[in-house]
């Protein structure tokens, strides 16, 4: 295999399966206290990923950027109804679990059912997720790392809430920490499907790294940070905005380290 398709590898098996084992320490070691925190990071790096890294490179190319401006609005629109599916926006139903749990009165048969949604959603996410960061690697390594941050730093919190979901759903903390490692490890089927779809047609990527930016862009604005849209001290806001910079920080220095090795 060529270079490009194991950066690709290694790349999306450390931004989907990951975040799955990330996330399980966090929550083992009682840290989702800092979820919010963790939130306001992830926002920061997809924000960071879209604006400073995907698009400025997408329209240096020779693509007319009247077309990559409908391709990102047509890619904001396709996200809102995979929203609308429950597929793409699979964290914030259930985001909150680990801080109280609802609707006890379930039976198992509605908790089974609600697993199954989690790890469908999870894994069509994942997918989605590893075309986009495959066409990242195949324009430049460090716009793939950047990619591969962005996706590693969204996805952790996420992660924490489909674990309280699945533990609840399907009994024993180790089995539902399996089957979500399986559904994100699908981020590695998505990239090297997204490899061998635009190898031979390099002419796509411009157009990749747009969907890729109205994807990360959506999940920020539609996802992550309404959840931080809550009524907070002055110390406790100065922290979420401390923390949404620290995202914004981590990616651009993670790709400024790559151009410079």
């Amino acid at each position: 295999m060529t270079l490009s398709v194991w950066t690709i590898i290694v790349g999306t098996l450390c931004a989907g399966v990951g975040s799955v084992l990330i996330a399980a320490l966090l929550a083992r070691a009682l840290m989702a206290r800092f979820t919010q925190h963790l939130l306001s990071l992830a926002a920061g790096a997809l924000l960071a990923t879209a604006f400073l890294h995907l698009l400025p490179e997408a329209f240096e190319s020779d693509t007319p950027p009247h077309s990559l401006f409908l391709t990102l609005l047509l890619g904001l629109v396709f996200f809102f109804l995979l929203d609308k599916a429950e597929l793409w926006h699979h964290g914030h139903e259930h985001g909150h679990d680990h801080d109280h749990s609802h609707d006890h009165d379930h039976d198992t048969a509605s908790r089974l059912t609600g697993s199954w949604a989690v790890l469908t959603g999870d894994s069509v996410h994942a997918f989605g997720d590893g075309v986009l960061v495959a066409a990242a690697f195949m324009t430049n390594f460090s716009l793939g790392v950047a990619a591969s941050v962005a996706v590693l730093a969204h996805e952790i919190p996420h992660h924490m809430g489909d674990l309280a979901v699945l533990q609840r759903g399907l009994g024993q903390g180790r089995n539902a920490l399996l089957k979500l490692c399986l559904a994100g490890g699908v981020t590695v089927v998505g990239g090297l499907m997204g490899f061998f779809l635009i190898e031979g047609h390099e002419a796509w990527l411009p157009y990749m790294l747009v969907v890729a930016s109205s994807s990360y862009v959506y999940v920020a604005l539609a996802d992550l940070i309404p959840q931080l849209q809550k009524r907070l001290s002055a110390s406790a806001t100065a922290m979420q905005v401390l923390w949404l910079f620290a995202g914004i920080a981590m990616v651009t220095v993670a790709v400024q380290w790559m151009h410079e090795h």
